[in-house]
């Protein structure tokens, strides 16, 4: 089978990432007879140094053509700059919005060789395995009036956190049906005793229930999950939350597992089921860590496993998703590491050689 991709390198880290996750996707193509279409393109920092824009109208139109889009990381502290005309996240923002991805997937897996190498009590996190549905397209990010401004007394600045009933309604229901496929529990996470925003959705959510009776429906305050997370993350399954509250508690979880560099994203267009080809970005949650560029040191294993969330999701190739899958886990029952999972008596490695042996071990 033929698929098409758009493959955004970005900025920092991300082009050695996703030359690694590329090498064990032509490893796929190769074992199962399937052929994937590459186009580059340019997004974030660099893009603006070439183009004058984070995401040029070109870029975004190829993107568009595509059936799936692969990201490494954005981000350039030359324009951190609060001032600075345009930065490089803007691209990120303006990709999830003119392809409509709305629902963000970030699974939360810790794998039993990686127990030892967290700042967790390994009986706290064996075991671990959950996922967040973050809605990717409202709320503070994208609400309006979003402006600063100066006033007789000073400066002033607003940020606005608008939900409509229909964006509540068909994120919730990507969660439900996630969690249809897991355990059947599905956490809504919110600040009901506070925000109107979040009074709304819980209403929307309680509605939606009523298409899912197999499913058990939870509420939970943002502040209680934040300790859930440290002091309980086995009771997790599925979590579904607004979009900011899921941009700061998903790299709350990402230490479960050790580090950022282990886990993957997928934000997609649509509600994700069996056999369905979605179109969907795929991406590390960690950022570019430009002072770890261009050094072999960067963990891709993010990347890689984003690129298996791509074969499930955009290409309903779950036989191929499940093989890269078990090719990383067998690397890490090895005691292969990059030097952000680094423990003692393990061996490590650089970016490149990692992507080598899980290309190695796909299907070993």
């Amino acid at each position: 089978m033929q698929f098409s991709l758009a493959v955004l390198p970005g900025d920092g880290v991300g082009p050695e990432v996703i030359d690694e996750a590329i090498k064990v996707l032509k490893a796929v193509g190769a074992r199962y007879g399937h052929d994937f279409k590459l186009e580059y393109g340019l997004v974030g920092g660099i893009a603006i140094d070439k183009e004058g824009t984070s995401l040029s109208t070109q870029t975004l139109k190829m993107c568009k053509s595509k059936d799936a889009i692969l990201l490494g990381a954005v981000g350039d502290p030359k324009y951190d700059d609060p001032q600075a005309p345009v930065h490089p996240e803007d691209g990120l923002l303006e990709l999830r919005k003119g392809l409509g991805l709305f629902a963000n997937l970030r699974p939360v897996k810790v794998y039993p060789a990686l127990e030892n190498n967290t700042n967790f009590k390994p009986d706290v996190i064996r075991g671990v395995d959950f996922v967040f549905v973050r809605e990717l397209t409202g709320g503070l990010y994208f609400g309006k009036p979003k402006r600063q401004w100066r006033t007789s007394r000073g400066r002033r600045a607003t940020d606005s956190m608008n939900y409509s009933e229909q964006e509540i309604e068909r994120i919730v229901r990507v969660g439900f049906e996630v969690a249809m496929s897991r355990k059947k529990k599905l956490i809504s996470v919110d600040k009901a005793n506070v925000l109107q925003s979040s009074r709304l959705w819980r209403q929307v959510a309680i509605e939606v229930s009523a298409d899912y009776p197999e499913v058990d429906l939870e509420h939970m305050l943002i502040d209680a999950c934040s300790m859930r997370i440290i002091q309980n993350p086995r009771y997790l399954d599925v979590l579904v939350t607004e979009n900011t509250f899921g941009d700061i508690v998903t790299d709350e979880a990402s230490m479960l597992a050790g580090s950022m560099g282990m886990l993957p994203s997928a934000s997609i267009a649509g509600v994700p089921q069996s056999g369905v080809k979605i179109r969907g970005m795929y991406e590390p949650i960690h950022g570019s860590a430009p002072r770890r560029a261009r050094q072999d040191i960067a963990n891709p294993i993010a990347t890689i496993m984003s690129m298996a969330m791509m074969l499930r999701y955009s290409f309903a190739l779950e036989k191929a998703a499940a093989a890269v899958e078990a090719a990383v886990e067998r690397v890490l029952e090895e005691d292969y590491r990059t030097y952000d999972i680094m423990g003692e008596g393990k061996k490590k490695v650089g970016t490149n050689k990692m992507g080598d042996m899980i290309t190695e071990r796909l299907g070993g």
